[in-house]
């Protein structure tokens, strides 16, 4: 398959599974075009042509040919500069790997991670938080993850990998945006009645039960098993990063009962306590690993050998079925 085929289907993925439907991801494009035409001959230099293709900004080809052939991937939920002298010294030992998959953006991915963070703002908006005041809420929180990313060493993997030959892809929003769909149809065919239930429910999955021989799998942050969940609302698992904590008190107000997420910060619990709602979380390296692994499994239908590294826990669904 080539390096060009697997990005296609990714970006394909990611937006079938978009939060804000095709529809809004046409939009979204759409608008960008517009602001494209609308610079300065300097400008338009200066800007991504990739970014009115792919609406995520996080997600690209960092390293390789379009055209070359891949049919072995080491993936990995972080791929750095030791994970590509891994792949290097497995490649010395037999392996054939072709192209290193990270799921945490590196490059200037990781750099504009802060341009995907809208899509938070209509997934509340989903759960009636007007979207007046979720687009409010979110404008300080991506000024400050734009900051907090900008001095960072953001090519240190890619010169790595640039180095030593590998072709080199992340597939952050992306995969995000499959875990979420994920989770959203996964509490739509179930009903807990309480938050222990809750818990419950994401323990049936095999990236859950792994994590929870790690000590890291489902736990309740705010809140107590016993208490009835509410509306059910796992919103955190796309959109960059963790969104502001003053979103707690809008969901309030808009009737959410309980909230799960990847991970939380203790200022996002203590808000939560203080708005009675239950924060549940799935875990981190857990979620982003289902996400991954619905992506892998369509590679690995194809043929493609994936080499599992840097805290993926691989499953393979359809093998299964």
């Amino acid at each position: 398959m080539k390096l060009r085929a697997i990005y296609e289907m990714a970006v394909d993925m990611g937006i079938k599974a978009d939060p804000r439907g095709k529809d809004g991801i046409q939009k979204l494009l759409a608008r960008r075009k517009k602001e494209y035409d609308d610079l300065p001959k300097s400008k338009k230099e200066e800007y991504d042509l990739e970014d009115l293709k792919n609406p995520y900004t996080d997600s690209r080809i960092f390293l390789g040919n379009p055209d070359m052939e891949v049919d072995s991937i080491m993936a990995g939920i972080d791929i750095n500069a030791a994970e590509v002298l891994l792949a290097d010294r497995l490649n010395q030992k037999g392996e054939s790997i072709d192209l290193l998959l990270t799921h945490h953006p590196e490059g200037a991915s990781l750099a504009s991670l802060y341009e995907v963070m809208d899509v938070q703002s209509d997934i509340w908006a989903k759960y009636g938080v007007p979207i007046n005041i979720a687009e409010g809420v979110m404008r300080d929180r991506v000024k400050e993850v734009q900051r907090r990313f900008a001095p960072v060493n953001h090519a240190e993997a890619i010169d790595a990998a640039r180095l030593l030959g590998f072709a080199f892809m992340g597939t952050h929003t992306i995969t995000d945006n499959l875990v979420h769909e994920y989770m959203e149809k996964l509490f739509e065919k179930n009903h807990p009645e309480t938050v222990g239930e809750v818990v419950e429910v994401l323990k049936k999955e095999p990236e859950y039960q792994e994590a929870m021989k790690g000590k890291v799998g489902p736990m309740i942050f705010a809140g107590d098993a016993k208490n009835r969940a509410g509306r059910i609302a796992p919103i955190e698992f796309t959109g960059g990063t963790e969104p502001s904590h003053i979103i707690y008190e809008k969901l309030a107000y808009a009737g959410v009962g309980t909230v799960i997420g990847m991970h939380a910060s203790e200022e996002h619990r203590k808000e939560a306590l203080k708005h009675h709602i239950h924060l549940v979380i799935a875990g981190h390296m857990s979620s982003d690993s289902l996400g991954m692994n619905l992506f892998l499994d369509e590679l690995e239908k194809k043929g493609i050998k994936i080499i599992p590294c840097s805290g993926l826990i691989r499953v393979a669904r359809f093998k299964a079925k």
